[in-house]
């Protein structure tokens, strides 16, 4: 319908295709942050200095399994707390909408 009224192809983007998806994209939003934090995690055990991921595999080398608890704990709250963030940003969508 928006051909036929002549509409670009970036009003058809902003004004049909997004909206559409934007709970799609929340959904995904919150799958994906717990894999972005283990990426990241990994990345640091390969190749960082410093970092959690760092902390964790450092505490595995001298047997203190408090750092990589601790490690793994801070990890677990970071993830949860943007979890939380995209919670709140969908329901206010919702209640938006």
């Amino acid at each position: 319908m928006l051909k036929s009224f002549k509409a670009t192809k970036l009003q058809i983007l902003f004004k049909l295709i997004l909206p559409a998806n934007i709970g799609n994209l929340i959904n995904i939003i919150k799958i994906n942050i717990g894999m972005a934090w283990v990426g990241v995690i990994v990345g640091e055990f390969l190749v960082s200095r410093n970092g959690i991921g760092y902390l964790i595999v450092y505490g595995s080398q001298v047997f203190k399994l408090d750092i990589v608890m601790m490690g793994v704990f801070v990890l677990a709250v970071c993830a949860w707390i943007m979890y939380e963030i995209v919670n709140i940003i969908e329901k206010l969508y919702k209640n938006y909408r």
